[in-house]
């Protein structure tokens, strides 16, 4: 529950390097208008190129990711895409895989509407990923200019997104899980992770459950965002990310309370109004409310 007088903060940041594999928490960022950096940059692919997700294929979030800092780094903790990420198979097996070069060889990958021109990789990338996963699969890197547009009214003519579902970012207020975790232990239920929501910016301070829902314009550190629609939540949610093993919580719980027009709402996503950098412990500042 909120702290009393506690500002309102960044408790934690997270980074998905690999869509659908298992994600990061980082100290600091950087933040473009495709979120925070490195962010579902890579994503998986099947030979037709359409994505591959944990919705179909739980066992990926078992793959976990590592970022990895370039050669003379300042060391001060703040993800760049100089970064590399190093990806560990359950076997204990690693890989480690860099952005591609410029002009490196592109083909037309599918994201659930979208068909985007992606960077691949070389066969032996490609044989590493799906003996992982136990099926065919290749990765593929989005470059910068390639450009995914965002299909929803909240969002400007010039806003993109990486290979995240919808949005380059996802804000989650540590309260609203608080008062989740409460009632699923009313239930008899396990509490659940903030990572079953995969969101990028964690917010913590003096609010109350589900006070994000009336946020509109935030500034976390040095970056703008603008909060613009509710995540509408899926399976994933059931996933449990250390096994693998699907379940009905927390989704069932969630639908009790926080089904609006269909979908179980929890998380804001958010576009980025401005470049810059975000570090844990930033202050967020609210400077738009609905209805103010």
């Amino acid at each position: 529950m909120p702290s009393p007088g506690q500002p309102l903060h960044v408790a934690s940041l997270h980074v998905h390097p690999v869509k659908s594999l298992r994600g990061v928490a980082v100290a600091a960022a950087e933040v473009d208008d495709l979120g925070l950096a490195l962010d579902r940059r890579w994503m998986l692919v099947d030979d037709a190129g359409v994505f591959l997700t944990q919705r179909e294929d739980a066992g990926m979030t078992l793959l976990r990711t590592e970022l990895l800092a370039p050669p003379g780094d300042t060391a001060d903790g703040t993800v760049t895409l100089a970064h590399r990420v190093r990806v560990h198979a359950p076997s204990g097996d690693t890989i480690d895989v860099a952005p591609p070069e410029p002009g490196s060889r592109r083909r037309r990958v599918r994201i659930w509407a979208h068909e985007v021109a992606a960077c691949d990789y070389p066969a032996e990338v490609d044989a590493w990923f799906s003996e992982a996963l136990g099926r065919q699969c290749h990765l593929m890197w989005l470059p910068d200019d390639s450009r995914r547009p965002i299909d929803d009214p909240h969002a400007r003519a010039d806003d993109r997104a990486a290979f995240s579902d919808a949005f380059p970012v996802l804000v989650a207020l540590q309260a609203s899980l608080d008062d989740l975790n409460a009632r699923l232990a009313a239930q008899g239920h396990a509490p659940v992770a903030m990572e079953r929501f995969r969101p990028n910016v964690v917010v913590a301070g003096d609010a109350e459950p589900y006070a994000e829902d009336g946020w509109r314009e935030v500034t976390v550190g040095e970056v703008g965002l603008d909060l613009v629609k509710p995540c509408g939540r899926c399976v994933m949610t059931t996933v449990d990310p250390d096994t693998g093993r699907t379940g009905a919580e927390p989704l069932r719980t969630l639908s009790g309370y926080r089904k609006v027009d269909g979908k179980v709402r929890f998380a804001q996503n958010a576009l980025v109004r401005n470049k810059g950098r975000v570090r844990v412990g930033n202050s967020v500042v609210l400077m738009g409310e609905a209805g103010a």
